[in-house]
């Protein structure tokens, strides 16, 4: 807890609020302990299991004849099926989530060495080779693309007031482009991050 301690606070109405939070800290995280990953199993099983109640062809069954799905029926290997099925949809749901994670977490200013870390201690190429586009260099006049929250942004710099601005196409597709006031990369990365998640869809809800 010692470096939790050293971290900065400042709250968003701060002047300093995100050059501040864009800055990295290191460590990042503390390991997870054996309860808090237990815990983790049971919250992607419920989650699991619920998608998997919604697929199952013998749920189905039961919910046509307006009949109670009683949980014992989790015993039926068409139904262990069904949840398997959930689990490759929720293993599909980790890489896009981490994928997302690497890019914002890349052009903000992680390298591929702390994104391997982060992921289970790869190596730094085998993390590179994973998300290829997570880190990018920044030169004073590139454009940067990400995506995030079922959105995407690209963040621009405007060398006439030497500031970043960017254009983003959020999840339930709403727009927005922002003014360049941003001082630096991290910062527009920051603004466009906190708008696509404010716009993401609600889980299991598709774009239009």
């Amino acid at each position: 807890m010692d470096e939790a301690a050293e971290i900065p606070t400042p709250d968003k109405n701060d002047e300093n609020f995100w050059a501040t939070v864009m800055t990295l800290m290191e460590p990042a995280w503390s390991e997870p302990a054996e309860d808090d990953t237990f815990t983790m199993d049971d919250q992607v099983l419920d989650a699991v299991r619920a998608l998997a109640v919604r697929i199952s062809t013998r749920a189905l069954a039961y919910r046509t004849a307006g009949k109670h799905f009683d949980p014992a029926l989790m015993a039926s290997p068409d139904v262990q099926l069904a949840l398997l099925r959930a689990l490759y949809e929720a293993k599909q749901s980790v890489d896009r989530l981490a994928e997302s994670a690497a890019t914002v977490a890349g052009r903000s200013g992680a390298n591929y060495a702390q994104l391997g870390a982060a992921w289970g201690g790869i190596k730094r190429q085998s993390a590179r080779l994973k998300w290829p586009h997570a880190v990018v260099k920044k030169s004073a006049g590139g454009s940067i693309p990400l995506r995030y929250a079922g959105g995407s942004a690209v963040v621009h710099h405007d060398p006439d007031v030497d500031a970043w601005w960017y254009s983003a196409t959020a999840a339930d597709q709403r727009e927005e482009e922002s003014e360049a006031v941003h001082g630096t990369y991290a910062e527009a990365i920051a603004a466009a991050t906190e708008f696509l998640l404010s716009h993401a869809l609600p889980a299991g809800q598709g774009p239009a």
